[in-house]
């Protein structure tokens, strides 16, 4: 890890506190490439022209406004979803810094379409949690691989015990695995 932290130099990571939209995009990328999530996202942003991209202006669209520009229908219902999760209260994004992560975890994979590990990623990139070890995360277990010279994938179990060395700064420990892989900074 040493070697890394030399190589790649200070630990960066931007803050993005447009939550919803972080979200939003989260949605947009799930399984798909990087590029055709770019290129949706930017789609997205752009119907709403200067106004933002809000919780009440996405509940306003049709679904069919929503599938024009590249979305599937099941994406359609997950940000239609957390939009109404935004809308009448269940995710408070103000309140969202005063939380512990489990509980952010609990709020967020209550949303259709959002799994812990989307949630991870929102509490590492859009909240600059220093203490989170995505356990399920692919990139962290294949940096992990080439960092500890392993034969195979390590398991979650095997991510959790190497983790533990990193804490409190599990966000650290995986930003600089991360970058074993893909020298390009991360953001959200």
């Amino acid at each position: 890890m040493a070697g890394v932290i030399r190589q790649v130099g200070a630990f960066k990571l931007s803050r993005n506190r447009n939550y919803y939209l972080v979200l939003c995009k989260a949605i947009i990328g799930q399984q798909i490439s990087t590029k055709a999530a770019e290129s949706i996202s930017n789609r997205f942003v752009k119907i709403f022209k200067d106004s933002g991209v809000t919780p009440k202006r996405v509940s306003s669209l049709s679904d069919n406004q929503l599938r024009e520009i590249g979305l599937s229908g099941q994406k359609v219902k997950y940000i239609k979803d957390l939009s109404m999760k935004f809308l009448d209260g269940t995710i408070r994004p103000r309140r969202m810094p005063y939380l512990e992560n489990d509980e952010i975890i609990h709020q967020l994979t209550g949303v259709y379409g959002i799994g812990t590990w989307t949630a991870e990623m929102f509490l590492i990139f859009s909240l600059n949690r220093l203490d989170v070890l995505p356990v399920g995360d692919l990139g962290l277990k294949a940096g992990m691989k080439q960092l500890y010279n392993m034969r195979t994938l390590p398991t979650s179990e095997r991510v959790r015990a190497l983790g533990k060395k990193w804490h409190p700064f599990e966000t650290v420990g995986t930003w600089y695995t991360w970058r074993t892989l893909d020298e390009g900074i991360i953001a959200y």
